[in-house]
């Protein structure tokens, strides 16, 4: 029996990312055909095979890097027969951009002429990423030559690349294009290649092809919708994870099917290059110190997707189902998306969004809400605003029928704290009923959800419409402890109580769970642990975000501290471009954080969270609608004094210093803003 096609492994590779477009190749900078390597757009490879070689040999490359999350350059040395020692007198820079675009620049420092021949070996299969991802692309194309390059066609798109300056030379049958270059002592000469992805159109004449994608990414990468915040602290590691995090965030952007205006940051390359509706809230949440554009505009985009009708499904966020570890069967995506979509509504609010936005997005967030009153109500119908729910009390993942999630009812509970205050806030009905079953949620959950031990316990993983808990210990539980902001500065209560916050705060910080690097997806001591494992035991960066603002929030300084410091170490070994999720591995002395090789770098949720849990020991909540803003940073301050400008509270900027002891000082603010403690 054949094995199953695998994921491709890309945890080798360097990215560049300016959605919808991308380049991936190895730091070598050579595009081998093989793999995953290629210039991508619109999830198709443009190009796979881009192989440079100089004098009848492949450049020695010394160094390969990212310098923008859209740009890498790659910096090599070329032997020729006439230098004169062990010193190469020629070296070749390689600039590339995600958009298509890469400039090889020869420089001689050879004392006489050099006659320099330069090859190009190009192809492309044209294949889906889809296909690429799991390793059953296709053969490469036949090339025809086209103007001063070349051009390959399939089922009526077309990849085409060209030079400047023209080649001396092209062979269409080995997709080879070749120069004689002639540098001067000292001199330098560029070879600039374009490559685009055509389509035809139905009213193109046969073989003639339809207007070009544009190549530049000037020409549609959306601006970013967020304020150009900046991090001075005593750590320099965290003003580079806050720079590179943004960055990344810039390159996921994508533009909504709706306005132009609307975008939305993608879930991650390679392999979620659209739209994630509960990675795309994630993200437009953990950037709202940075302003609520993002928010407004991925509400809205979410907003033209959500199901409409009279049926249970009526409100609902469409998403996949995931994979939840080796206990539990998948989990839905568009449940928590749903659940997300008036708590971030609710919290951008409090930041600052307009009045209008509000509005034009609140009929939206009540189809939410009333799509958890359906769920959660005894035959399926919507209960009345006099009392709210039935049947079990919890909300099933995936609903109907699906088991009740420890994380899906804290989603829920802050999903209905915060829709009520939404809803009061606007004069709209329903915010009683939502009240009153989160306080009925609350009770059950802390009768119902806990699993008793000598120690002291655990929230269970989850509930089974029959009653039984899994008693599995992991990182899912941190969503107990992100309550959601409300007003007056402060977050709302949780589903648990203070012993219990404190309990599960002493689990998070103990060895099984943090590994040095993060925190586990799954306790060390568990069965079932594995260091690799996508939910079973991998450090996740968004949930290790989530901890550390949560932990702080809750007064469990020490844990969060650990975390966050774990994260910046870990990010320092990725070059401050975190993935998705690594190895949890035990950190050692002299040890480093393992890749997974299956992981999207860069990723929607590792990029926020890398500045969510930077801001969140800041301390800022704000509630704009009352004119007040209060700053409660970590008072262990450990990553030692920081300044942050260019934050953005009430539309304007905000600054605030944190000094050694843990003492924060407004420097910039709206005019109105009365400060909180």
């Amino acid at each position: 029996m054949p094995r199953p096609p695998e994921p491709q492994p890309v945890h080798r590779t360097l990215i560049c990312v300016a959605l919808p477009a991308l380049a991936i190749s190895s730091d070598q900078g050579q595009l081998t055909g093989r793999g995953t390597d290629g210039f991508y757009r619109a999830g198709r490879r443009v190009l796979s095979r881009c192989q440079l070689s100089a004098g009848g040999a492949e450049p020695v490359i010394v160094q390969g890097r990212l310098i923008a999350s859209d740009r890498a350059r790659f910096v090599g040395t070329v032997r020729t027969a006439v230098d004169r020692g062990p010193d190469p007198e020629m070296r070749v820079e390689r600039l590339r951009s995600a958009d298509g675009v890469e400039r090889i620049t020869f420089h001689s420092s050879a004392p006489r002429r050099v006659r320099l021949p330069v090859e190009l070996r190009l192809g492309t299969d044209l294949a889906d990423l889809g296909a690429i991802a799991v390793g059953v692309a296709g053969p490469e194309l036949p090339a025809s030559v086209h103007g001063s390059g070349l051009r390959w066609s399939a089922a009526g798109t077309h990849a085409v690349i060209a030079a400047t300056p023209a080649p001396t030379d092209v062979m269409a049958s080995a997709g080879l294009l070749c120069w004689e270059l002639d540098l001067p002592p000292g001199g330098q000469h560029t070879i600039e290649v374009r490559v685009r992805l055509e389509h035809a159109t139905s009213g193109a004449f046969p073989g003639r092809p339809g207007p070009p994608l544009p190549a530049t990414r000037g020409s549609e990468q959306p601006p970013r919708p967020w304020s150009a915040a900046r991090l001075q602290c005593d750590d320099p590691r965290a003003d580079a994870l806050l720079a590179a995090g943004l960055d990344d965030l810039h390159g996921l952007l994508m533009r909504g099917p709706g306005a132009p205006t609307d975008t939305y940051i993608a879930g991650g390359v390679p392999w979620r290059c659209g739209l994630s509706p509960a990675e795309a809230l994630w993200a437009a949440r953990m950037l709202l110190p940075l302003g609520t554009r993002l928010a407004a505009n991925t509400l809205r985009t979410l907003a033209h997707v959500q199901l409409a009708g009279a049926g249970a499904d009526s409100g609902r966020i469409p998403g996949a189902l995931r994979d939840a570890g080796p206990y539990a069967p998948p989990s839905c995506t568009g449940v928590e998306a749903t659940l997300l979509f008036p708590a971030v509504l609710a919290e951008a609010r409090r930041w600052g969004l307009p009045d209008r936005d509000t509005e034009q997005l609140l009929p939206a967030a009540e189809s939410c809400l009333k799509w958890l009153r359906t769920t959660v109500g005894d035959d399926g119908s919507v209960p009345g605003d006099g009392a709210l729910g039935g049947g079990s009390g919890y909300v099933p993942d995936p609903a109907p029928g699906g088991p009740y999630r420890c994380a899906t009812q804290a989603h829920a509970h802050r999903a209905a704290l915060l829709g009520a205050d939404l809803l009061d806030a606007c004069g709209r009905p329903g915010a009683p009923a939502l009240r009153e079953w989160a306080a009925g949620l609350r009770s059950r959950f802390r009768e119902e959800f806990w699993v008793e031990s000598r120690s002291g316990g655990s929230p269970a993983v989850l509930r089974t419409p029959g009653g039984r808990l899994l008693p599995h210990f992991g990182s899912a539980a941190v969503h107990l402890l992100d309550t959601g902001l409300v007003g007056g500065g402060r977050t709302a209560v949780g589903l648990l109580d203070a012993v219990r916050t404190e309990r599960l705060a002493r689990l998070l910080g103990s060895p099984a769970m943090d590994s040095g690097w993060g925190l586990r997806g799954l306790g060390a001591k568990e069965s079932g642990y594995n260091p690799f494992g996508h939910r079973s035991g991998a450090v996740r960066v968004h949930e290790t975000a989530v901890a550390v603002a949560g932990l702080a929030a809750a007064g469990h300084e020490k844990e969060a501290a650990s975390l966050v410091r774990g994260l910046l170490d870990a990010a320092q070994s990725f070059a401050y471009r975190l993935p998705e999720m690594y190895a949890g591995e035990q950190r050692t002395r002299d040890g480093a954080p393992v890749p997974h090789p299956a992981a999207c770098r860069p990723a929607a949720v590792a990029a926020a969270g890398a500045v969510h849990a930077l801001t969140a020991l800041a301390g800022v909540r704000p509630d704009v609608p009352a004119g007040t803003v209060a700053v409660r940073p970590v008072g262990s301050a450990p990553l030692g004094a920081m300044q942050f400008t260019g934050l953005s509270v009430a539309g304007q900027p905000f600054a605030v210093r944190i000094s050694r002891l843990g003492l924060g000082l407004v420097e910039e603010a709206a005019n109105g803003l009365q400060l909180g403690a």
